[in-house]
């Protein structure tokens, strides 16, 4: 599959195992590769598959999430997965799909990755009624918050998707209460983003955008500090710094690439 049909054009860093790769994608509901989205160089979808693609089969190759140290290291070399369905407690409606699945020996995390998104024009949020039913426990006031607050109109993220992220957050905490694999673990959506300087034809990002990013990372993690579903985030430059620093020197290796590849 890895060099037929749509595949061919995908733009994946030496080392990768692509089969794996393609496989997590073909199946899954974002239609990445039918899309192209996996062959753009300027799609997130491209970014994460060759950043977090490297670890499919070798897990235990990656280093600590930034804000995530205490949770320790994948529980074993199969525990991440990419493009990773996690259900809402009912069948009908669609259903948030994480870019990276990582389960540790305590903890479940799902990773949301962004590179140009938050920088684009983009619509309104939008959430349906089922998202106030009473399903979420006493431990999730944060995110109820929010949810809220984008129903409402009375808050606004101009370049943070706050109703994705609440979205993924509800999944998690479906899936340690539901899935006998992961019940009792913790919980955590780990947000990942690019600062790009420049738009892939050259012309620049405004600063102030990436500065406005930035501040609502850091209102959204306040607003749901202390709940069920941890928050954390890091810049991919941030995250790449503790790659670099990795013992495994392959690991070192594929950070300098991706780094380079993708202009981080």
């Amino acid at each position: 599959m890895s060099g037929t049909g749509m595949t061919r054009d995908i733009d994946f860093l030496p080392g990768l195992p692509i089969d794996r790769i393609l496989a997590c994608y073909a199946g899954a509901p974002g239609k990445e590769i039918e899309s192209g989205k996996l062959a753009s160089r300027e799609s997130s979808a491209a970014l994460v598959a060759n950043a977090f693609g490297y670890f499919l089969g070798r897990a235990t190759k990656l280093p600590l999430l930034p804000g995530c140290a205490d949770l320790g290291a994948p529980a074993n070399d199969e525990a991440l997965d990419l493009e990773v369905l996690v259900r809402f407690p009912w069948s009908g409606g669609r259903h948030p799909c994480l870019d990276a699945i990582i389960e540790t020996e305590t903890a479940l995390i799902g990773v949301e990755s962004k590179r140009f998104e938050p920088f684009r024009p983009r619509k309104m949020p939008s959430l349906s009624e089922a998202y106030w039913r009473p399903l979420w426990g006493e431990a999730m006031r944060g995110y109820e918050a929010i949810r809220d607050g984008l129903g409402d109109e009375t808050l606004r993220f101009e370049k943070l998707d706050a109703a994705q992220l609440v979205k993924h957050a509800l999944g998690l905490r479906t899936a340690i209460h539901t899935n006998t694999t992961t019940l009792g673990k913790r919980p955590v959506l780990f947000y990942v983003y690019a600062e790009p300087a420049t738009w892939p034809d050259g012309k620049a990002i405004v600063a102030t955008d990436l500065q406005i990013h930035r501040a609502e990372i850091a209102r959204f993690a306040a607003a749901v500090a202390g709940d069920e579903v941890r928050f954390a985030s890091a810049s991919y430059r941030e995250l790449l710094a503790t790659w670099l620093e990795a013992q495994d020197q392959d690991v070192r290796a594929h950070a300098a690439a991706l780094a380079a590849r993708f202009n981080l």
